[in-house]
């Protein structure tokens, strides 16, 4: 089955690449240029992901994405923002955005990002696969990693090693507990490798977002306990 995917994007020119782009690629692919436009056509038919610009006429594109979060969650989102709109990429995400993309951008780029948002809204049978705790979330059978809807590419040991925290959210981790469960019974090193690799998971989960989620808990370990998370 083709998927449907809606470009709300007030340059017709570059709309229009992208459309010529995506129909190559094998997707069916529409336009709207206003917001108004786009969450009409949104409304009207049903769509498998939404290509949606920040700056529109008539209507944000976040207001738009604000109105499509107040009926339905499933349909993935990916927002077309400019290189300095930080503030924008943040309230984005906080409004439910899937991801983001900033212009200039490669289409290579693009297509993989489509190819991911697609892959994760259509496996809704596999839930029980997605372990979550806030903004952050593994899929075991993919391995992928979300953290404030951006990808965060690990080393198969960094991957086991946020598994195992995000498994036990809250819960204080010493490191002996963290060295059996991540590098095995056998594993006869130091505990420092524990600290290393906390620090290698932290800093690219930071380069995500740089909301700490990782506590240390001096003289004796870590916990998976956000900001938000703290009661």
């Amino acid at each position: 089955m083709t998927n449907r995917i809606l470009i709300i994007e007030d340059e017709e020119s570059i709309a229009r690449v992208l459309q010529l782009e995506l129909q190559f690629e094998g997707y069916e692919a529409e336009m709207a240029h206003t917001g108004t436009e786009g969450l009409l056509k949104y409304r009207e038919q049903q769509w498998d992901l939404i290509l949606l610009d920040v700056m529109l006429p008539e209507m944000s594109g976040l207001d738009v994405l604000k109105r499509i979060r107040t009926t339905e969650l499933q349909t993935p989102v990916i927002l077309l923002t400019a290189k300095s709109d930080v503030e924008d990429k943040v309230k984005g995400l906080d409004l439910g955005a899937n991801d983001y993309i900033t212009k200039p951008f490669e289409i290579e780029e693009l297509l993989a990002r489509i190819r991911t948002a697609l892959r994760f809204s259509q496996r809704p049978t596999q839930q029980e696969s997605q372990t979550t705790y806030g903004q952050l979330s593994i899929n075991e059978e993919t391995r992928d990693v979300l953290y404030y809807g951006e990808h965060v590419y690990l080393t198969p040991r960094e991957y086991e090693l946020l598994l195992y925290l995000l498994k036990h959210p809250k819960q204080v981790l010493t490191r002996e507990q963290i060295l059996e469960a991540v590098w095995g019974y056998d594993y006869y090193g130091d505990t420092n490798v524990v600290d290393v690799y906390i620090r290698y998971v932290r800093q690219k989960l930071e380069a995500a977002n740089n909301t700490p989620i990782i506590q240390t808990v001096r003289g004796v370990g870590y916990v998976l306990k956000g900001q938000n998370h703290e009661a």
